[in-house]
């Protein structure tokens, strides 16, 4: 796919209608455009204006051409048929204005030897020069090469109109998710809109269901209400009395009118009384879908998008877009009205800026290998989607997403989707806790549990030492099945009454899953089986959950706060990681995140928004080794504090030397750093190098039962991200196979 440039010296669109000439312009005053070489440098930009609409003032002029330059491409188009050239005037068969306004190609010239005859004309006139022709015909052979044209490979004309459109549903989609332009979010509480609302649809230009409004029913039981062009202001009043004092928000779609601004593009005065009374009264979102010039009607909404389009495509992405399963970014190509200028459009504040890979010394096409990596797995049902992300000197040189949420999901997988990080919490949220801590002098690597956590003096475990406990040579068993004296193994396992209720109540706070909440003093239990547990001997290499358990009440204890309060308020706000935490459900809606097994053993459901290790969730989705959530973005956000040396944005969170030790080797029977994990000391000889054999032993990371990893390399200052939720497949181990 060949990105092409459009440009006009002017904004004049000559259309005909019927036997009626019709021109266009955007403004009295002439717009001011970008030289020719400043929109592909700034992005291969299209660069279009058009706005309010006119029949032709002087109809003397009508056999008159136009300059080619000053054309709306769309009226390059239709000017570039033979039948309207000889309709509108013979002077428009004057195909050389297009080359001498600096076009470097004719495009369907009617006459092809006239044209020629044109163009040797123009040269022997001076309008045109060879050295003119020589760039613009070394530029399109520049390009046939880049895009393999110059080798000449024979067509198969078979299934060719499928081949031809193979992929454009998927084109189509990713257009419509860049594309889709957030102009106003005045009021955050109705966009994106959360689960629980009472919504309502009001479909403008609209007699019947389209696929917005079945996206809408399905994610929010919305009721909906439709008001075509035809509909006179008794039925507008009708509507408003529906609507009335039943809904949390409604939402506006605004469709169905036409393109020219004659009329206000056929939305009735009606439709527009409707609209702006239904904002006026309720919480709205407004979502145009086609013409951006329409926004000028609308220009007031507090909640403003603008969507481009009107097919399913686009309409699925701007249902996505309401729901919050991904950040808008697109920018007005066009002045429409007021704040709303040429370029704007509300996206994503983003520390982390996302580059051409070649920029940062990436062959595009080797980074594609993790396309077909991940596609694969979706083939093989080890993965049902995954997010990957690359970042190399504070930029972002690949992020992608990939599948669906679940095997019999229709939710796509998007950049922002949520993801059970299991074991990765060891690191991204009990570690720098206690590195944050160290620094401050509150924590000693050689001091003993006993000495941070009261309740653990006089058990085997007292004398433990923090170093020993986050190097995993402390003794401790690697897991206790706290779940299994909670079920009842004469009933299938189903969980125990005594324990579990199905909804919250003064005993039962801690929810474990979906109407499943644990009784309160059940805790005691759980820490008591941690206490009484057998210590194996010291400097012995025990990969454990019960370090981490202890380490994150480490935190709880001299910060005074809860784990999940402490890295909130240390990190996560600080550096704007909305999209990390645990207890995701009290923030997002649950088609946001990630689904993980299907929880046979334990809980009996699909666990989906709560965390998938069963010791955590009895501990109420938070602890030291397991339950936080995140996007694949805000670990690296996270990261690159890492690789920054602890700084980021001004403010300083660990010290330098701090990273350079905990991140280092730290014993002499394992891997391991101090919370982190490394590569095999050996990958260089190992047979199963550990994670791959050309990883530098200077990276650091760690990896998460349910399909997550992420590694810091500084020695090449790059970041690898990837986050799936294989625990979610038929095969739970097949993903680790094919590694």
């Amino acid at each position: 796919l060949m990105t092409t440039v459009a440009e006009t010296a002017g904004d004049v669109w000559v259309h005909k209608d019927g036997d009626e000439l019709w021109w266009t312009t955007s403004r009295s005053d002439p717009p001011t455009f970008e030289t020719k070489k400043e929109p592909i440098e700034r992005g291969r930009e299209v660069v279009v204006c058009h706005n309010s609409c006119e029949q032709w003032s002087n109809k003397s002029k009508a056999g008159v051409p136009l300059r080619w330059s000053e054309l709306h491409p769309k009226a390059k188009d239709f000017l570039s048929t033979e039948a309207t050239l000889q309709s509108l005037s013979p002077l428009y068969r004057d195909y050389t204005l297009a080359l001498i306004a600096g076009n470097d190609m004719l495009c369907l010239p009617g006459d092809v030897p006239k044209a020629i005859d044109k163009v040797r004309e123009a040269i022997r006139k001076d309008q045109l020069s060879w050295d003119a022709i020589d760039y613009h015909v070394k530029r399109v052979l520049k390009a046939k090469y880049l895009y393999g044209v110059s080798m000449v490979k024979p067509i198969n004309m078979n299934h060719l109109t499928e081949d031809l459109n193979a992929g454009i549903d998927k084109m189509r989609r990713v257009i419509a998710e860049n594309a889709i332009t957030l102009l106003r979010n005045d009021d955050s509480t109705s966009f994106p809109i959360r689960e629980g609302k009472k919504v309502a649809f009001l479909g403008v230009g609209l007699s019947s269901d389209n696929e917005f409004a079945r996206h809408l029913r399905k994610d929010y039981n919305a009721n909906a209400y439709y008001f075509d062009y035809k509909m006179d202001s008794t039925q507008a009043q009708a509507t408003l009395s529906l609507l009335r004092d039943r809904y949390d928000v409604v939402v506006i779609g605004i469709h169905g009118f036409n393109r020219f601004p004659a009329n206000s593009f056929g939305i009735s005065k009606a439709a527009q009384f409707l609209v702006k009374q239904v904002q006026e009264q309720h919480k709205t979102v407004t979502m145009v879908f086609g013409n951006p010039y329409v926004v000028g009607q609308v220009c007031d909404a507090k909640n403003l998008v603008l969507c481009y389009e009107d097919d399913s495509a686009t309409q699925k992405k701007a249902a996505d877009l309401l729901y919050g399963r991904f950040f808008a970014k697109g920018k007005l190509p066009v002045t429409v009205c007021g704040p709303f200028t040429y370029g704007y459009g509300i996206t994503e504040n983003r520390m982390l800026r996302k580059v051409a890979p070649s920029d940062l010394g990436f062959d595009r096409q080797k980074l594609l290998g993790i396309d077909s990596i991940v596609e694969d797995a979706i083939r093989q049902q080890a993965i049902p989607g995954a997010v990957v992300l690359v970042a190399k000197d504070g930029k972002i040189a690949y992020e992608k997403a990939f599948g669906h949420l679940g095997y019999d999901s229709t939710e796509e997988v998007y950049p922002q989707t949520l993801y059970d990080l299991a074991s990765i919490t060891k690191v991204m949220a009990t570690t720098v806790s206690l590195m944050k801590l160290y620094d401050e002098g509150k924590l000693k690597l050689d001091k003993k549990l006993g000495d941070y956590l009261p309740w653990v003096k006089g058990s085997n475990k007292a004398n433990l030492t923090v170093k020993d406990i986050l190097l995993h040579q402390a003794g401790l068993k690697s897991f206790i099945p706290f779940y299994r004296e909670t079920i009842d193994v004469m009933t299938d396992g189903l969980p125990r009454n005594i324990v579990y209720t199905p909804r919250v109540d003064s005993l039962h706070n801690l929810r474990v899953a979906a109407n499943m909440y644990m009784r309160d003093d059940w805790m005691d239990t759980i820490y008591n089986r941690i206490l009484v547990s057998e210590v194996a001997g010291k400097g012995k290499y025990v990969y454990s959950d019960n370090d981490f358990i202890f380490l994150g009440k480490i935190v709880e204890a001299i910060s005074g706060m809860t784990l999940d309060q402490y890295v909130k308020t240390t990190f996560y706000d600080k550096l704007n990681m909305h999209s990390t935490g645990f207890k995701p459900l009290n923030r997002f809606s649950i088609n946001r995140i990630a689904p993980t097994e299907n929880d046979l053993l334990f809980r009996k459901q699909l666990v989906h928004g709560d965390v998938h290790d069963p010791g955590a969730a009895m501990f109420g989705g938070v602890a030291g080794h397991a339950g936080l959530f995140s996007d694949a973005y805000d670990l690296a956000v996270l990261s690159q504090v890492m690789l920054n040396g602890g700084a980021y944005n001004g403010i300083r969170f660990f010290k330098k030397e701090t990273i350079k030790s905990w991140t280092a080797y730290q014993s002499t029977i394992s891997r391991r750093g101090f919370g982190f994990d490394k590569p095999e000391k050996d990958n260089a000889t190992r047979k199963e190098p550990y994670p791959s054999a050309s990883t530098p032993l200077e990276t650091y990371g760690h990896t998460g039962f349910t399909g997550t990893c992420f590694w810091i390399d500084p020695k090449n200052n790059l970041t690898y991200i990837f986050l799936s939720n294989r625990v979610n497949s038929p095969d739970q181990n097949k993903f680790g196979r094919m590694n």
